[in-house]
């Protein structure tokens, strides 16, 4: 599964590992991933996240 890089922050949501402690379980695909979920480093929202290559 791919990862997803925050461009503001460079917070990195990685599928494997989800956010549990913002209810996104492990294994959590992002295109799963609420659209009212933010970042939790820097607070902007997923329109805000790129794909990592």
């Amino acid at each position: 599964m791919k990862k997803y890089v925050c461009v503001v922050c460079g917070y990195v949501y990685d599928p494997e590992l989800g956010d549990p402690d913002n209810g996104v379980s492990e294994g959590t695909p992002w295109e799963n991933v609420p659209e009212d979920w933010v970042c939790p480093l820097c607070g902007v929202g997923k329109d805000q996240f790129e794909a990592q290559e």
